[in-house]
């Protein structure tokens, strides 16, 4: 669809296990994710919102189309690792975007983890059920 020779603003985002490559062209608004449409790729409301939240703080709405590649985690980490990338891309395209961009938090890095699990334990915390006899 898009080929190396058309300019575009790159960012790569990262949420719990999920690392999203964006690419942000001049554009329409087209959202591709994994070279599917954002409606095929994310099936709720939500997660579509949280990927758009950029736009919307920044008054982008309709003027770029994303083209990123996400792997790793789950469908919400991707959706916060897509937001990352697409506010660090924004970024690159105009520094003016910084302000706005920082006080929503998107070009923080959220660093919070699954927990490791620990020995004697059933999960990170959970502890094997107690019984008196």
């Amino acid at each position: 669809m898009y080929t190396s020779a058309k300019p575009y603003f790159y960012g790569t985002g990262r949420r719990k296990k999920s690392i999203a490559r964006v690419r942000v062209y001049p554009g329409t608004g087209n959202i591709t994710i994994n070279k599917r449409d954002i409606d095929d790729y994310f099936g709720l409301e939500t997660l579509k919102l949280i990927v758009n939240q950029p736009y919307e703080v920044t008054d982008t709405v309709g003027k770029f189309d994303i083209v990123c590649t996400v792997t790793g985690g789950g469908i919400s980490g991707q959706a916060g690792a897509i937001r990352h990338g697409l506010a660090k891309a924004l970024l690159q395209a105009d520094e003016t975007y910084r302000p706005a961009l920082k006080k929503a938090g998107f070009l923080t890095r959220d660093p919070r983890m699954k927990e490791r699990k620990k020995y004697g334990l059933k999960a990170a915390r959970r502890a094997p059920q107690f019984s008196k006899r």
